[in-house]
This record gives C-alpha cells, structure tokens and sequence, in this order.
C-alpha cells in the first residue's frame, strides 16, 4: 500500500493561515513551500546572495502545503475537511492528490490500524490484526482501501455511534455516498434486515461489496448502486444515512423525503461546523427537524424527523 500525498496550493498571503489548517488534519509530515521571501531569507540565514537558477523563476505568489497521509488515512476525508475550512475562510485553493510510494511503508503501514471499538455496540476489526478482544461487541471485519473510510474518522464515528441507537430487528438503512459500505454493513450486523448503498465512485461500489461479503452478507442482504445520489435508488427506509459534506447534504435535502416513512430518520455526518447554519436553513426549508445533534472536533452530526 502507498502513501498519500495532498499538494495544496494559495496565495502565498494566505500560507500561514492554509499551514495552520492543514495541521488539523494531520499534525506532523507536513512541509510548506513558500517562495516569496526566498533571497531575503537566504541572506539572512546562510549569509548568501547567489540562489539557484531554477528557485529563483519560482513563482513568488503562490505557497504550496504538502501534507503526507498514511495508508490507513482516508484521502478524501483529508481533501474534504481541508476545502470545508479553507472556503470558511475564503481561502482559494486548489489540492492536487498523488501517491507516494515509499516499500517501507508498503511493508509496515498495516501495524498502524487496529481495531477500533465505536459507541457502545460495534468494534471494527481489520482483518490482519488478530491482537484484539471483542467482548460482548458486534464485530465489523474490514479490509479498508486507500480511498475509501476506514471508520476511524470523526464523521464516520459519529454516524456508526448514532446509528446504533435507531437501527431495530428489522429495519431497513439507505447509505447515501456509503464509500467502504461499513455504515450499511454495521446496520445489518446491528439487526436490520436490508441495507442499500449507492456512491458514485465503481472503486467504492467494489469496497462496499467486498466488505458486505467479507461479513456474511450476500446481494439480497446488501445490494450497492453506482450512481449519483438516490438516482438508481426506490423504495422507503426506516433509516436514511448520508456521512458527506454540507453542500451535497443540503442538496439532498429536497429528495430524501421521497426515500422515507413518516417515523423514519435522516442522520448526516460530515458536516464541519462553520456550515451548520446552512444545513439546518435546508432542514427547515424542506420540512425536516432536528432530534439529536452531536459534535466531535469541529464535525456534526445530526437526526432529523420529517415533520408531520
């Protein structure tokens, strides 16, 4: 497996503020490329004025943050969580996504995941570490993918730790945007009787239906849908689930309605917390109330209802 690289790009007056944000996603491999102070700051260090040709062609309003991501670390989540805040702050950025390969982190970078209990029900097990208890826990066995959640973000716990609470003997989740499949896969393995995943990636179609066999559930207990949103989606859930960012939440906001019953709930996750004014306008607009809101490092999640 390799390593992760995001490449951030701003305006070179807008690099502290971007190198400060970035250390919220990870507080350590990070390095900021800042030209514009370049001869002054040679002089001053080394005592030098003769540069190299190619540094001094840089281009001196722009600043680059790179931030580099173990295998077990979830890129998008990065990228989602890093342009959330950046545009909080009207910071424009572009972040560019590469891999960085590295054979001892290849070798090694499995010893950095473990399992990880989550609420008071599930602990999610990937299936190389056999050094752990379950006690009276579900288990949740995991291979997770480089691209796809993994559960050990904030969003993904917050979810799982709600979900727990409102899935019955019985019941049936929808995971909108569900990436490895494990908040449509915990839902079974809580009790529900059916679980639907739809995400637009094939990559994450595949994860999520490795992961449901992986833990005994075939295509009539889980079934997964390439598509965008609810698209390919019918039928009416007890539990609708969407850990994605605010803009596609609000917009999904008008059409969840038609997916569900008139007692079932709506969670959603990956919402940071400078947004959440604009998904609960959405709320109101489209007829929804908040139950439940939960928090965890600057990302919220909420329950809603559809009022009657």
């Amino acid at each position: 497996m390799d390593w992760t690289e995001l490449k951030i790009s701003v305006d070179t007056e807008n690099i502290e503020l971007a190198g400060d944000i970035a250390q919220m996603v990870v507080p350590y491999g990070i390095y900021i490329e800042d030209y514009s102070d370049l001869e002054e700051a040679a002089w001053e260090i080394a005592k030098i004025d003769l540069i190299d040709e190619d540094l001094l062609k840089k281009d001196k309003t722009k600043a680059f943050v790179h931030i580099y991501l173990p295998p077990h670390e979830n890129p998008q989540e990065a990228v989602a969580f890093l342009s959330e805040r950046y545009n909080a702050e009207n910071i424009k950025h572009e972040i560019d996504v590469s891999v960085c390969r590295n054979q001892d982190w290849e070798n090694n970078w499995k010893e950095y995941f473990k399992s990880v209990p989550v609420g008071k029900k599930m602990l999610i097990h990937p299936i190389w570490d056999n050094d752990f208890e379950k006690g009276d826990r579900v288990v949740l066995d995991i291979e997770p993918g480089l691209a796809f959640g993994s559960g050990g973000h904030d969003t993904t716990q917050l979810c799982l730790e709600t979900l727990e609470n409102y899935v019955y003997e019985g019941s049936t989740v929808l995971d909108v945007g569900c990436g490895s499949g494990i908040l449509g896969v915990c839902g079974l393995l809580l009790g529900a009787e059916k679980a639907v995943g739809v995400d637009i990636d094939p990559l994450a179609v595949k994860k999520a239906e490795e992961n449901a066999e992986l833990n005994g559930f075939d295509s009539t207990r889980y079934t997964v849908y390439e598509g965008n949103l609810t698209d390919k989606v019918s039928g009416k859930f007890n539990i609708v689930v969407a850990n994605i960012v605010a803009d596609v939440i609000i917009m999904f906001c008008e059409s969840v309605g038609e997916f569900m019953n008139d007692d079932s709930v709506f969670i959603t996750s990956g919402i940071i917390d400078v947004r959440e004014q604009d998904v609960l306008a959405a709320f109101q607009k489209f007829g929804f109330e908040v139950i439940e809101r939960h928090e965890s490092n600057g990302w919220l999640c909420f329950v809603t209802k559809k009022i009657k």
